[in-house]
């Protein structure tokens, strides 16, 4: 049977992760799977409840969980209560939430030692959590492999000029949510933090370095992250490999919420591809 749990990890920067584990107790130690969600994303976002059940059910130990600031709470883990922990979000406190949890997979005492292989921890980003996940990658040897999917290929250079000049001189800019109608601020910390550490946010000079296996799966109509980038990071990075779905979009297919029984259509391609890329 399948064990699966919530849990809380404390975070460095004031505001808690919230996390969940599952895996099927059966003696065997595991490799373990850690999944990053992207920019406007949340750990039960979508399908990605399925995409859990998926992975343990073929043999893996799975952790998913929430950035600390990616405008959830504890009690509102869905959507976006607190706007302003979005707003003060940046790519130094996401690379130190991934490290928190990597801490927590290694050094945990609630999964049996029995049940996981801590020397083989796979990474898996979507979005703008893919490109964290390449940074991350690079800097902590404990992630054995990669998986990104619609992974961004720049996180410095994402925005022209006139925006911001803009942002600067207004201190905020509001990005739109289609689905909840927020409009969800970016303070102008997110530009001086990532100004400030260009060097170490560099996507390019990261994956470069790469030495672990790279699966990098893109969709060709992609409206948010377009599959050019999927070729840039495939092009830096010797040891990858890339998979490109002709008409997939940015989320393979799925919608939140997610009323699917099953995972089908290109989302399926991309969980049999990255299970097929995992294991070997």
């Amino acid at each position: 049977m399948l064990v699966s749990k919530n849990g809380i990890i404390k975070g460095k920067y004031g505001k808690p992760i919230l996390m969940e584990y599952g895996y099927i107790p059966n003696g065997i130690k595991k490799p373990i799977i850690v999944f990053a969600h992207g920019f406007k994303g949340f750990k039960d976002w979508g399908h990605f409840n399925k995409v859990m059940e998926f992975f343990i059910e073929n043999g893996f130990a799975f952790v998913k969980f929430n950035f600390s600031h990616n405008g959830g709470t504890i009690d509102q883990p869905i959507d976006f209560p607190d706007l302003e922990a979005f707003g003060n979000n940046n790519f130094t406190k996401e690379l130190n939430d991934l490290r928190c949890v990597i801490d927590w997979v290694v050094g945990n005492n609630e999964i049996p030692t029995r049940e996981i292989d801590t020397e083989q921890i796979y990474l898996i980003g979507h979005s703008r959590g893919g490109g964290v996940a390449i940074l991350a990658a690079n800097e902590d040897k404990r992630i054995k492999k990669l998986v990104t999917w619609a992974a961004v290929s720049d996180l410095v250079n994402r925005y022209d000029a006139e925006v911001m000049e803009h942002w600067k001189k207004e201190g905020v800019l509001y990005i739109a949510n289609g689905r909840t109608k927020q409009q969800m601020p970016l303070y102008y910390q997110l530009a001086e933090d990532t100004i400030k550490n260009k060097d170490r946010f560099n996507i390019e000079k990261a994956a470069s370095k790469l030495t672990v296996p790279h699966l990098i799966v893109h969709g060709t109509s992609d409206e948010v992250v377009p599959v050019a980038e999927a070729k840039n990071i495939n092009q830096w990075n010797k040891h990858s490999e890339i998979t490109i779905l002709s008409g997939g979009d940015h989320t393979f297919g799925t919608t939140h919420p997610y009323v699917e029984k099953t995972l089908k259509g290109d989302v399926a391609i991309v969980l049999d591809k990255t299970l097929e890329f995992i294991k070997g």
